[in-house]
């Protein structure tokens, strides 16, 4: 059974995090998990989340846990490989919902901290641009900036992709 650790891939939108972390994942035994938290509100997500789809063949059992993805961690199995994508999405469904997003990063982080298998956890990094000129888009920004930061304390290994490639960070 592969060694129970958290790799956390972090990185701007379109550079090649989602594609990485399937790589890392399918090296190990099948079957894989994928936990996506995406919700399709419109054409274009509904496009995005069928080029994912597409990418992963019958060896992976998705699992869509767009707002109780803490209970959906705790009910896998013990051992079994996970890619979980995206964190950003889910933190803004938490946010979409009204929902103490403190709280609910604080129980994510938690469960996270204690892996149970090779687990890949996917995040955007939206901290590198200007700064937003809303308040919900400020507050998102800094919500997911504490929530990387918690999740990449628990992390064995921290990669930041950037043109498709993996920068070892921790």
């Amino acid at each position: 059974m592969p060694e129970a650790r958290l790799t956390f891939l972090l990185g701007g939108a379109r550079s090649g995090k989602s594609a990485h972390a399937e790589q890392l994942v399918s090296a190990l035994p099948a079957p894989w998990t994928y936990i996506a938290t995406a919700q399709s509100y419109d054409d274009e997500m509904s496009e995005r989340i069928a080029i994912h789809r597409a990418r992963r063949d019958a060896n992976w059992v998705t699992l869509d846990a767009p707002l109780d993805l803490t209970e959906t961690l705790d009910a896998l199995p013990d051992g079994a490989p996970l890619l979980l994508d995206c964190l950003t999405l889910w933190l803004s469904n938490q946010m979409l919902a009204g929902h103490d997003v403190e709280q609910e990063s604080a129980r994510l982080a938690d469960v996270l901290s204690r892996p149970r298998g090779p687990w890949f956890v996917v995040s955007n990094e939206v901290g590198l641009g200007i700064v937003p000129d809303n308040a919900l888009a400020r507050r998102f920004r800094d919500a997911a900036g504490r929530l990387n930061q918690r999740v990449a304390a628990h992390a064995h290994t921290v990669l930041f992709m950037v043109s498709g490639l993996p920068m070892k960070v921790k």
